[in-house]
């Protein structure tokens, strides 16, 4: 099994920052793309953004393009995401999702419990 763990959500102010992380540990022969995910009330789960763990190459959903940043440590299986200049529009729960490789060779995803990130003044 493999287990996805997130943290650092919590509350800002518009126009502020926060970090969130995220690390999958477990049965993983090789971790092939994470990413972070969110659901705000009402509305389905979207794409945030998402890195690939072996090749660096990333995707951002248009809304976040220059405002928040993805990045990873590969030999860790762990993920960031730093935003900064928040809306109160980016306020959901944040999941973090990890498309892995078992020791079988089998794909596997696996998503964490999810981080509230709530923007407002």
């Amino acid at each position: 099994q493999v287990q996805v763990v997130e943290s650092g959500g919590g509350l800002a102010q518009p126009g502020g920052s926060l970090r969130l992380s995220c690390a999958a540990s477990g049965s993983i022969f090789r971790m092939i793309v994470m990413g972070w995910y969110r659901q705000a009330p009402g509305k389905e789960r979207e794409l945030v953004a998402n890195i690939f763990m072996h090749g660096g190459g990333t995707n951002y959903q248009d809304s976040v393009k220059g405002r928040f940043t993805i990045s990873k440590n590969t030999a860790e299986n762990t993920v960031y995401l730093e935003m900064n200049s928040l809306k109160p529009e980016d306020t959901a729960v944040y999941y973090c999702n990890a498309r892995s490789y078992t020791p079988d060779l089998k794909m596997m995803d696996t998503w964490g419990q999810g981080t509230l990130v709530t923007v407002s003044s």
